[in-house]
């Protein structure tokens, strides 16, 4: 599992955001298995909402591209989406529409192992998103989500001061799921 690069994508962009907590706690996890985890920031690429007038006048925006090229230089995903209304954010999705555009984009995407985390305040943890993520990211950008997953519920109380997951069967879960990535992920490349 040495040398595999994973990008984590955290779908919030909100001050505080439980769901940045989490991929921050991820790539913590990640870093002890072994792998090279970086984390992209959505909220810099300054994307408008997808609109396909937009694209046909002033074409894909920088920031699109600039992520395009940042998902090709990694070998797998941890996509890390809060819950709003049983659905992904639109941040996150927005953000997957204006990379698809992309020939490059597709390319990035296709065929890469994922992991799907999400946190919420709820007790659910943002699982009901997680159904709808999975489904939208296997399909367009033809990502191989992995069966695990993690939904950490009750958020708020989840971390301890320094990031880590308080719970040592959560702890275990995640590093569950991002073994499995992890596994898939070397068995791709072989």
């Amino acid at each position: 599992m040495a040398g595999l690069r994973v990008l984590l994508i955290p779908g919030s962009a909100r001050t505080g955001s439980w769901n940045l907590k989490l991929a921050q706690a991820a790539a913590t996890v990640l870093r002890e298995l072994g792998a090279e985890p970086s984390v992209a920031d959505l909220r810099a690429l300054a994307l408008p909402v997808y609109d396909a007038d937009l694209e046909a006048a002033q074409g894909v925006p920088a920031g699109a591209s600039a992520l395009a090229r940042q998902m090709a230089g990694h070998d797998a995903f941890v996509v890390v989406s809060p819950e709003y209304n049983a659905f992904p954010t639109p941040l996150l999705i927005n953000t997957i529409d204006w990379v698809s555009r992309l020939p490059e984009g597709m390319k990035a995407m296709n065929g890469k192992p994922a992991a799907l985390l999400s946190a919420s305040p709820g007790a659910l943890g943002g699982l009901r998103s997680l159904l709808v993520l999975r489904n939208f990211l296997s399909i367009n950008p033809a990502m191989l989500v992995i069966p695990p997953q993690f939904a950490l519920g009750n958020a708020a109380q989840a971390f301890t001061a320094d990031g880590a997951l308080a719970d040592e069967k959560q702890a275990k879960s995640l590093h569950g799921v991002l073994a499995a990535l992890l596994k898939t992920a070397t068995a791709l490349r072989a």
